[in-house]
């Protein structure tokens, strides 16, 4: 294995570094493309795998009852051809006639019922919970009809059918499940599955069958071929000897003398994870310097933002102000922001009763160099930090059990369109809320539950003007991602960052 390591290393950097680079045609040639992901799915049943290389694929093999169109945010028909509220907890749907699964199992009410019901049964162990867990059943109103009956009020109802919501054949399930679902998946999507073996291989074919009237249009390449290569230089070294057609994760410094070779093309977007800095504002289990509003406005505006995704960051990374991503539905943006200003951080921290600064533990489960330049400004103004850097579950075990006062963590709202799945996961009262704060509480609750557009909004703005006024978190920059893939590909990323292979196509 460290043979293997060392080779893969060595032929990587040394073909980027020499401009060696011979690229085969394979892909384009046979019409397959073949595409790398750098993890083992536990599952590709969509009901039961919470990895993102899991929702591409969910992408490509279900589709749900409704489709955002990632370019203009618009509700779009997909397996319904309309929907009304009946009330603020009731949902009809019209669903489209003619259309089959893989299987040739003609879809109707009794799948979306047989779906929905089923997921709706906490003993089924879908995950994550909170995709399904706001619901209470399906009623059939007829072939092609259906009612959905909410447990309350949800307005992202919406946004969740047009996503992680797929539908199954409840013929094939209701005998497979989620076992013959995870080896042989069946749905309607643009792709239908040959072939699968588990954590690390995944065979995909155009499905003829298609409907027609899907927003998803109609899939252009043949065939798709995905791997698990979990070492990038592995990845990259199988990209220039032609084995492989498609890459995502790329680091900034490889995109770039990848782009460089002109041999390949890369591309840069933003996605909606965003960073975060976190304080235990309320001094949820002791006394600490980050109970004092001035000291967290001080830690606000001693961080050079702009600085770190300039020099680290980098792509189409910004720097956000509101605790969410701007597309996100409700994400105000004209709230109370924080410049880098260390004089200013000196100073409000003179009148916290803290002119020579403090010491503060410091958290940290991703970007060790983010965290560090971080650390490096808020030396600067005389905060010195015993910084402990974790792994995702022990960081958000620390976090959750209050032994965190100080921390730097992300999140990426599961490519949910709605500030419902950042702001109110983090500042409603949860175990992950260190603030609970009840004016934001109430308002996030309003947010929430109401099923009047500007209400929402209204709700929204309110209680993120006041996270920014008391800095319950400080939101710092949106991540990106980069890719890189042959020449012969034609795709173009998203900022939910969900690779759509179906609207790619060979140039």
């Amino acid at each position: 294995m460290i043979v293997k390591r060392y080779f893969s290393t060595f032929l990587a950097g040394t073909l980027l570094a020499t401009g060696f680079v011979s690229v085969a045609q394979a892909g384009k040639s046979d019409d397959t493309l073949n595409v790398a992901i750098d993890r083992e799915l536990e599952s590709i049943d969509n009901y039961y795998n919470t990895a993102r290389e899991g929702i591409v694929i969910s992408r490509m093999v279900w589709d749900g009852l409704l489709y955002r169109d990632p370019k203009t945010n618009e509700y779009l028909p997909n397996l319904a051809t309309s929907y009304k509220w009946v009330d603020s907890k009731t949902i009809e749907f019209d669903l489209r006639k003619g259309v089959k699964f893989h299987n040739g199992e003609k879809f109707d009410a009794d799948d979306v019922v047989f779906t929905i019901n089923y997921l709706a049964d906490p003993a089924n162990g879908a995950k994550p919970a909170r995709n399904v867990n706001w619901w209470k059943n399906a009623e059939k109103l007829g072939e092609y009809k259906v009612q959905l009956n909410l447990k309350k009020e949800f307005p992202a109802a919406l946004e969740f059918l047009s996503g992680p919501v797929v539908m199954y054949p409840n013929d094939y399930y209701s005998k497979a499940g989620p076992e013959g679902m995870a080896l042989k998946p069946v749905g309607t999507g643009p792709y239908q599955v040959t072939s699968v073996e588990p954590g690390k291989r995944y065979k995909f074919k155009k499905y003829d069958g298609y409907h027609a009237s899907s927003p998803k249009g109609s899939a252009s390449i043949g065939n798709i071929v995905i791997r698990t290569i979990a070492e990038s230089n592995t990845q990259l070294a199988e990209l220039f000897s032609g084995g492989i057609d498609w890459i995502w994760k790329v680091k900034p410094d490889q995109a770039k003398r990848i782009a460089a070779q002109g041999e390949f093309t890369t591309k840069n977007s933003s996605t909606m994870r965003i960073g975060y800095l976190n304080f235990d504002a309320m001094g949820r289990h002791s006394k600490n310097p980050m109970n004092d509003v001035r000291v967290r406005r001080a830690i606000a505006h001693s961080i050079d933002r702009e600085g770190i995704v300039k020099a680290l960051v980098q792509g189409e990374s910004m720097v956000v102000n509101s605790l969410c991503f701007p597309s996100q539905f409700g994400c105000a943006q004209d709230i109370k922001s924080y410049d880098y200003n260390p004089e200013k951080a000196k100073k409000l921290l003179a009148e916290a009763g803290y002119p020579n600064g403090f010491e503060t533990p410091f958290l940290a489960y991703r970007n060790r160099d983010f965290a560090e330049a971080m650390i490096n400004n808020l030396n600067a103004v005389g905060i010195t930090t015993k910084f402990e850097y974790l792994k995702y579950a022990a960081f958000r075990d620390k976090v959750q059990d209050g032994g965190a006062p100080f921390n730097f963590g992300t999140w990426g709202s599961y490519s949910i369109n709605d500030v419902s799945a950042i702001t109110s996961h983090f500042q409603s009262g949860g175990k992950d809320d260190y603030s609970k704060d009840p004016e934001v509480i109430k308002q996030l609750g309003i947010g929430d539950t109401s099923v009047d557009p500007a209400v929402r909004k209204a709700a929204y703005k309110a209680a993120l003007s006041r996270i920014s006024e008391e800095v319950f978190m400080f939101p710092l920059w949106s991540y990106n991602t980069w890719y890189a893939f042959s020449k012969d590909v034609d795709f173009n990323p998203t900022p939910d960052e969900i690779p759509r292979f179906f609207t790619a196509k060979w140039l």
